[in-house]
């Protein structure tokens, strides 16, 4: 089964998805792969990050559920490979949740709302002033 989490920056994805892995053994959180450069804050893990040459290979290739550009870097979730006897969950973009739709009609999607604006502003107002330190 594949289960996508998605929703606008600052909702709680993140933690949501965090909490979910750790409760069941049975989920496998994909990582996502990127070409941007990894911020001086970001975990080594948080990313896959690659080169554009090889991100265009692979999808060339079809190893990804979904990609997408964003301010002039890709993004995607890689095809699990091999037998995969878990189910995978992806913490995504609502773009990329209809990709993986489309292409597997019975995913889960799940659409996360923020508690409010103010309370979703206030996170990513946070999100930026901690890189800016």
């Amino acid at each position: 089964m594949i289960i996508v989490v998605s929703g606008p920056g600052g909702v709680g994805k993140g933690t949501i998805v965090e909490r979910l892995v750790e409760r069941d053994s049975n989920l496998w959180l994909s990582r996502s792969w990127t070409t941007r450069e990894q911020r001086p804050s970001e975990a080594d893990d948080a990313y896959v990050f690659t080169d554009t040459a090889s991100f265009e290979r692979r999808v060339k290739e079809g190893g990804f559920l979904e990609w997408t550009e964003f301010l002039g870097h890709y993004y995607g979730s890689p095809t699990p490979e091999g037998s995969h006897a878990l189910d995978v969950v992806l913490e995504i973009e609502v773009d990329g949740a209809q990709q993986v739709k489309r292409l597997n009609p019975d995913a889960l999607l799940i659409f996360v709302l923020p508690p409010s604006r103010d309370e979703q502003e206030r996170r990513l107002r946070g999100r930026v002033e901690s890189k800016a330190r």
